[in-house]
């Protein structure tokens, strides 16, 4: 299981991940540059110019790996020791994103593209020398390999964020491993009993994220689950109903959510002159097929439905125990789906040295639980928490339900 190797892989296999990994970087990069001209792209929450990702990527590695004197400490490592001096003096005034305001990326004087690149690969061959040589019965392996595993997962989660913000801006993506694919008609809900469950990562060995720390049992009760995503042939009668000018069916935040986005409709959907439904993607209007999982929704869309169709959304409890318990009859993977938790610290929570991963967010939004099509496979781990502001809509997001 490739989210089990990187979590908990040899060094051999973290770089040839690695590798894998810069590549796909890198291609998607090409993408863009392609597409976009000087790689402009607006000054939007939801967005980050792709060179100052791209130059970020390889900071991140360089900070925590090559110039970090405590990396061999893993995630005991103190976070504000001084690092070593790294071959761009002014780094840290250009990547660091703790530091460098959001805003404050596009008027950066940021190193060209082919730069940036070069810089990128003399980074990744630091990396994988470091890699060379650990041995897999070393004393301490996963601290050793603690913050290798933190850079490549890095990575990967922001070579999501740049296919979807690609979805967003137009930049046609032609691999066919980030489309969506069609799921079959609803299976029977999984009917599951109530029980306890160790919701979180209590494993002796590997890497888990900090916030799916401290693995604690929880009572899990009765419940009857989707077996899958909802699709968009079972999302969009809610539209044809209504649904989205009826104020019965929305929380007071979605409500609000609803009027500032003046919205009847999901992004990136419309009709055609027939009355089709037709998706925005990759550039271009295309046919609709229903089949999909409904994607690119918030939650207050979600959680409207759920209202609409008698149902609710399950907390991250009960998704968790499904995907960990039930087999191939859970299926998952195909959207990040929202959950009716909220993203909080769990029992015994300690940050680790990269301390902005989770800790700041803390904030009141919602858990979503999964992957999605943009999803790497490194990233598909069942305990894996995601977190976004409930009015995202870029993230490809969607949702199963319980019954009420």
């Amino acid at each position: 299981m490739p989210a089990e190797r990187a979590r908990r892989g040899t060094a051999s296999e973290i770089a040839a991940a690695l590798r894998e990994s810069r590549r796909d970087t890198l291609a998607t990069f090409a993408a863009y540059e392609h597409a976009l001209p000087g790689l402009r792209v607006p000054r939007l929450e939801a967005l980050n110019p792709p060179l100052w990702e791209l130059g970020h990527i390889g900071w991140f590695q360089e900070f925590w790996l090559a110039r970090n004197p405590e990396r061999a400490l893993g995630s005991r490592a103190n976070p504000e020791v001084p690092r070593t001096p790294g071959p761009r003096a002014n780094a840290e005034d250009l990547y660091h994103s703790s530091l460098v305001a959001h805003d404050s990326r596009w008027s950066l004087p940021l190193p060209d593209a082919a730069t940036t690149r070069a810089e990128l690969a003399a980074q990744l061959e630091r990396t994988l020398a470091m890699l060379d040589g650990i041995g897999t019965a070393e004393p301490g392996i996963d601290d050793t390999l603690y913050f290798f595993r933190l850079a490549l997962l890095h990575e990967d989660m922001h070579h999501e964020a740049a296919l979807y913000m690609a979805q967003g801006l137009g930049v046609p993506i032609d691999d066919p491993r980030w489309q969506a694919g069609p799921l079959p008609d609803p299976p029977l809900a999984l009917a599951v009993a109530a029980g306890q469950w160790q919701l979180g990562s209590g494993v002796a060995c590997g890497f888990a994220f900090d916030n799916e720390l401290a693995g604690h049992n929880v009572a899990v009760p009765d419940i009857s689950i989707d077996a899958q995503a909802v699709r968009w042939a079972e999302y969009l009668p809610f539209v044809a109903d209504g649904g989205y000018g009826d104020d019965r069916w929305w929380s007071e935040a979605g409500l609000q959510w609803r009027h500032q986005a003046g919205t009847a409709l999901p992004r990136y959907l419309g009709r055609d002159g027939g009355g089709l439904w037709r998706q925005w993607r990759h550039g271009a209007w295309r046919p609709l097929d229903l089949r999909e999982a409904a994607s690119h929704l918030t939650f207050f869309e979600a959680e409207a439905w759920c209202r609409w169709a008698g149902r609710r959304l399950p907390t991250e409890a009960e998704w968790e125990r499904c995907a960990c318990t039930a087999g191939p009859s859970f299926r998952w993977g195909d959207v990040w789906e929202w959950t009716a938790s909220t993203f909080a610290p769990y029992p015994g929570f300690r940050p680790h040295p990269y301390r902005d991963y989770s800790q700041p967010w803390f904030d009141g939004r919602p858990v979503l639980r999964g992957a999605s099509f943009m999803t790497q496979t490194r990233m598909r781990h069942p305990r894996y928490r995601n977190y976004f502001q409930p009015y995202r809509n870029d993230v490809p997001a969607g949702f199963r339900s319980c019954a009420a």
